[in-house]
């Protein structure tokens, strides 16, 4: 339930223009936690249809959740479905999963995880030859079983129905037999001090073995996960060796890779890797 109201915090907010009536309606949610579509059109004075965009784009900026009826604070317990994000955020995945895919070398070994992003990756793959792929995920294990020639293992465990995951102790089992070239993990939130996050722990036990054995770690997430604060810690950024994103992360997080020695790699609109 949305808190009530305080008119005197939102009699000092000053919309001007659709840039800052977005950063007002973020500063509102923030207050409240939680609020609905008309309350915003009211507050704001405009139609409910152009708070709807707003909100739309908003949560996908990640700068906010868009829910049924209005806009929230992100859940640090909960991940967007995975129908929805599979379709957020997709041609950013893209370039994503082009260029992290451009640095990895035919003929090696290559981890990967749970992610509509490493999903991404491994789309980009069909191209290279002789790899061994060693996933639990069964979305890749399916597509790059299709449309290559590559040799894929399927950790075991128990599948997860809603997106694909296999997980468990068996999962980390299998995973821990290997070790890797290239492992590339997805993640779904980055701390300000360089914590990977994420929302499952049984997921973040399979990635945590996945880092565990991989000669190097390529990091692939796009820029909502710069404000998104899972609960689950994965690892942190000194674990990787190359971080691939659609945006340039906060100075913060910029400033810890290069005292950690992280390289940064920026898959930017218009630009081929």
């Amino acid at each position: 339930m949305s808190r009530p109201l305080d008119r005197r915090s939102e009699d000092r907010i000053e919309a001007t223009g659709v840039e800052g009536r977005r950063s007002a309606i973020v500063a509102s949610v923030r207050q409240r936690g939680f609020v609905t579509i008309e309350a915003l059109a009211a507050q704001f004075g405009v139609t409910v249809q152009t708070i709807r965009r707003d909100l739309n784009e908003l949560s996908a900026e990640g700068r906010l959740e868009r829910y049924r009826g209005g806009g929230g604070l992100p859940s640090s317990v909960e991940n967007i479905d995975y129908a929805d994000r599979r379709v957020t955020l997709l041609p950013e995945k893209t370039r994503i999963g082009r260029l992290a895919a451009s640095r990895i070398p035919s003929h090696c070994s290559v981890f990967i995880n749970i992610g509509t992003t490493p999903e991404a990756v491994a789309r980009e793959l069909t191209r290279h030859d002789d790899l061994s792929i060693i996933t639990n995920n069964l979305n890749v294990a399916i597509s790059l079983a299709e449309l290559t020639e590559f040799r894929i293992v399927v950790a075991g465990g128990t599948v997860r129905n809603r997106d694909g995951a296999v997980l468990g102790q068996l999962t980390c089992d299998t995973l821990s037999q290997f070790r890797v070239d290239v492992a590339v993990i997805g993640i779904s939130g980055i701390d300000a001090d360089g914590a990977l996050l994420d929302y499952d722990y049984e997921e973040v036990r399979a990635t945590k073995t996945i880092l565990a054995h991989a000669r190097k770690t390529f990091l692939v997430a796009d820029h909502t996960k710069f404000t998104r604060r899972p609960m689950v810690q994965v690892g942190r950024l000194d674990q990787v060796d190359t971080f691939f994103t659609d945006r340039t992360p906060p100075a913060e997080i910029v400033a810890l890779m290069e005292r950690q020695g992280v390289t940064l790699a920026v898959a930017e609109s218009g630009r081929e890797p």
